[in-house]
């Protein structure tokens, strides 16, 4: 069957209304409108209802419902206007056709991709019930009616194949294809494959009397759970894979007993498999992968001798392997990886001598293991063991190995010191993954010539190798696709990879010298990582224009120099591009304006290079930026409010700006618009990362992703964040010589965990909208000009860690309770004017009684108050006969803060005198 189209298999004889995308249960009927003044319809689409009537015969036993008639009997050239004619409704404007119901109108004859019928493009309803049209097929050409809305072919002997083109049409809300049979067989199916179905799938419908296949597999807005069943059940095939179906299955699932098929991998299935499972004698090909079962494998699967496919992948399956899986001999492809069974390999596996596929990987598998018993199963191609705690143990070369013809082969994390010998042997390796073992030294030269044909992927990351023991740097491998040997200590030059490369993966060597303008032909990059090596020179200006596929450029931590290449600069190159990192490199110049054709760019990380450059403002645009890490470059100057007045760099959640030469006031229509840091609501991924999928030769399908990282600094302490949460935001514009007031907008920015304005200019009081960041884990205001007393709303920052606002002109307590009692004097130096127990420095009684001075909270600026307050000095002075009045006058209008020994002073002498 044609399981990838939509509706793909035959609708025989299946007693049932396929109400698709909507599932709705409703009969829309046909409406005539009498109308002041009758549309006149087109002369092409009049000509085109004629021809359509032209190709069949009219015979009143094509119809069987009571009251069926020919409506288009009546239809002829002499009344040209068609919008009269029965069945037919027009628009009442254009005057096009809208509408035509032909049911029950004794049509028969055969329809096909030519009819007239499929001219008619401004068609949204059409119904041909009830006619008889001869066991054709429906025609592909019903895609040409794009508009259509309404759908209804029930019962008019249509057969075969529903085509994959009425998927295309986007607007239909109501299809039946009801009462169709194929005339050569009675099996009946009810195919529903990719349809963007959504609603709650109906429970009747298991139930259904001859039904023999139900598959609505791909349709992940679909929900549903199985029923329980209290009859036997003609299904013999069952597929729900890749849907919204929940639940536990149900004990009586065994009267499913004429079933072969039953996959329902990727749903949300819970709860323990049941024993009755393994009562169904028929069932050849059993999936139950990526569902939430848990318990152990039942003993019952031992009666399911028939099982060619038994798939278990990724639940959460405890208990060790059971030695009896050996006995189910028909099996050719065995998934048990991602569970969390313990324990042995039982010996008992290699009894398996159709299995072709086994996948035992990430478990807690542990012991040492016999590694020739895979070599003596004569059909198995693909194995993999990886990622679990066993130790396998290599016989020596024997006939076993060299008759063993092994495809994909992964063992991570086994504890291998050197390559397998056996591996010479082999000469049809396309999959090799050996990652996180403890092979050291050069790679032998005969690995070099094991599968030179027909390797399309090699993952050796993690292990201790210096190089590749020849004297080219060209690999041998001539349609690899995938080469990973990043975390080892590999020397001299970077390795050529062939033209075919798509994920080339170098991140943390020691190679050196430049890169090689080869690099130029691999027209199929998806994935180039350089990053932390002993790489210099020029970057070849022709990478990543080379490729229309690059998902990622990371050159970060080398010794690259010079002009950073330009990037998008064609029409399509490097527009799939999500992630470039260029940092701790000695690249000069500026930013290439081409990156703003990088329309999908999620980040932009060059911190730690000679960049001379103003505020990239053309990034702003982007729609999907995330991060923008200037830090510790030469960027300089003003940033100016955007000219156009839209928001800007939405989706950023990371911005570090820090160590640069930026002046003035930062434009708070960018904090404005930084809607992506005012929501604390997750996306649906855990960390900010980058993901795709790739697909290599042979049909190998993998997935890459990079997780995004970034340091934090206050303090003067660097705190890498290996992974950033989806709900984390960090801002940092330290260091630089920011002007002005520190924006209340930042306290609208909820999902802030790191705020950095330190070592700035700004001046001001602090705002009390901080308070409101609940969220934020660091805050860092130093060393800058900052005045008032410290908000008392800060102490509702209830998760800061960190908090320095040391080297600045505040006065007054220092707040107390919360976080802020953990808070030591480092974080509160440098401003003469606070006082609390964190700085050991009380602050001065208030005094009982009202005192003619105002206190800094009294202080409000009013200009009224000031001039009393001024005029009381003056006055005092007068009496007093002192200078001493209009001095402090002066001095108040200056510092507009009196200490309290002054006052005293002022007390004592008005009592002199």
């Amino acid at each position: 069957m044609g399981l990838s189209l939509c509706l793909v298999a035959v609708l025989r004889g299946l007693v049932l209304k396929l109400l698709l995308f909507k599932i709705a249960v409703f009969t829309p009927c046909f409406v005539s409108h009498a109308h002041a003044v009758q549309p006149f319809c087109h002369d092409d689409e009049s000509s085109a209802l004629l021809q359509f009537k032209e190709s069949f015969v009219i015979a009143h036993t094509a119809s069987r419902y009571e009251g069926a008639y020919p409506k288009v009997s009546q239809w002829n050239s002499e009344t040209r206007n068609c919008c009269s004619w029965d069945g037919v409704e027009c628009d009442e404007e254009t005057g096009n056709v809208i509408s035509l119901d032909l049911t029950s109108s004794c049509l028969f004859g055969s329809i096909n991709s030519n009819s007239t019928l499929f001219s008619l493009r401004h068609i949204r309803m059409l119904s041909l019930a009830d006619n008889n049209f001869n066991y054709s097929q429906i025609p592909a050409a019903i895609a040409q009616l794009s508009g259509l809305t309404y759908l209804n072919l029930s019962g008019s002997y249509f057969y075969g194949q529903v085509p994959f083109e009425i998927s295309n049409l986007h607007m239909l809300s109501y299809l039946d294809l009801s009462h169709n049979s194929d005339p050569d067989t009675t099996k009946k199916s009810l195919l529903l494959e990719d349809c963007e179905l959504h609603g709650a799938f109906r429970t009747k419908i298991f139930h259904l009397p001859n039904l023999q296949g139900l598959v609505v597999r791909f349709n992940e807005n679909l929900s549903g759970h199985f029923p329980e069943f209290h009859e036997r059940s003609t299904l013999l095939e069952l597929r729900l894979g890749y849907t919204g179906f929940s639940g536990r299955l149900p004990s009586s699932i065994d009267k499913l007993e004429s079933l072969e098929m039953l996959d329902i991998r990727s749903c949300n299935f819970s709860g323990a498999i049941p024993h009755s499972l393994g009562k169904l004698a028929n069932i050849t090909f059993l999936v139950l992968n990526e569902n939430n079962f848990i318990g152990h494998i039942p003993s019952s699967f031992q009666n399911l001798t028939q099982l060619t496919t038994l798939c278990l992948h990724q639940n959460k399956i405890t208990g060790s392997i059971p030695p009896w899986l050996g006995n189910l001999t028909k099996l050719e492809l065995l998934e048990l990886g991602k569970n969390k069974l313990e324990g042995q390999i039982p010996q008992s596996v290699s009894k398996l001598m159709n299995l072709e596929n086994l996948n035992l990987n990430i478990n807690n598998l542990s012991g040492f293991l016999e590694f020739d018993m895979f070599l003596n199963m004569k059909s198995l191609t693909h194995l993999q063991l990886g990622y679990n705690n066993l130790s396998l143990v290599f016989g020596k070369t024997n006939t076993n190995a060299t008759r063993s013809k092994i495809k994909l082969l992964g063992l991570g994390f086994c504890n291998l010191i050197e390559f397998p010998n056996f591996l010479g042997y082999q000469n049809e390796l396309e999959w090799l993954s050996l990652p996180g073992n403890k092979i050291s030294g050069q790679m032998p030269k005969w690995m070099l010539n094991t599968s030179v044909d027909t390797l399309v992927a090699l993952n050796i990351r993690s292990n201790f190798l210096t190089g590749f023991n020849q004297q080219s740097t060209v690999l041998p491998w001539k349609n690899l696709g995938r080469f990973d040997v990043s975390y080892n200590m590999l020397q001299g030059p970077l390795p050529i990879p062939p033209p075919s490369i798509q994920d080339f993966d170098v991140t943390d060597n020691k190679l050196n010298g430049e890169v090689s303008h080869l690099f130029c032909n691999m027209s199929s990059l998806y994935y180039i990582r350089l990053s932390n090596n002993n790489l210099s020179g020029m970057v070849p200006h022709c990478l990543g224009n080379s490729s229309t596929s690059l998902l990622m450029l990371s050159l970060g931590n080398n010794s690259f120099h010079g002009v950073i290449p330009q990037l998008c600069s064609n029409s399509g190159s490097a527009s799939s591009l999500r992630l470039i990192d260029l940092s701790h490199n000695m690249f000069q110049g500026q930013l290439p304006r081409s990156w703003s054709n990088c329309m999908i760019l999620e980040g932009v990380v060059v911190s730690n290079n000679q960049l001379v450059d103003t505020f990239p403002s053309w990034l702003g645009s982007l729609p999907e930026l995330k991060l923008l890490v200037l830090h510790h470059n030469g960027f300089y100057g003003v940033i100016e409010k955007p000219k156009m007045d839209v928001a800007q760099f939405t989706k950023l959640q990371v911005i570090d700006l820090s160590a640069n030469n930026f002046t003035g006031v930062f434009p708070s229509h960018y904090i404005a618009s930084w809607n992506a840091m005012k929501s604390i609501e997750s996306n649906g991924l855990k960390y900010m990362s980058a993901e795709w999928k790739i697909s290599l030769l042979n049909g190998y399908i993998f997935s890459v992703s990079d997780v995004y990282k970034m340091i934090v600094t206050s303090k003067g302490v660097d705190t890498p964040y290996q992974v950033i949460p989806d709900v984390f935001a960090f801002v940092d514009l330290s260091d630089n010589k920011f002007e002005g007031e520190i924006s209340d907008l930042f306290g609208k920015l909820k999902a802030l965990r790191s705020l950095n304005l330190s070592n700035n200019m700004l001046t001001e009081g602090i705002p009390s909208s901080l308070g409101n960041l609940t969220y934020l884990e660091s805050l860092d205001l130093s060393r800058n000009k900052l005045s008032g007393q410290i908000p008392q709303q800060l102490t509702q920052l209830g998760f800061v860690g960190t908090f320095n606002v040391s080297h600045n002109n505040l006065v007054g307590l220092i707040p107390q309770g919360n976080q802020f009692n953990s808070f030591d004097a480092s974080s509160f130096e440098g401003n003469p004017g606070l006082c609390g127990d964190q700085l050991l420095k009380k602050c001065a009684p208030s005094s009982s009684s009202p005192s003619p001075f105002p206190t800094a909270e009294e202080d409000d600026g009013d200009s009224e108050s000031l001039f009393k307050l001024v005029w009381g000095f003056v006055l005092a002075g007068y009496i007093s006969g002192l200078v001493v009045g209009v001095a402090l006058a002066d001095i108040i209008i200056n510092r507009r803060a009196l200490s309290g020994w002054l006052r005293s002073y002022l007390t004592k002498m008005g009592k002199r005198n």
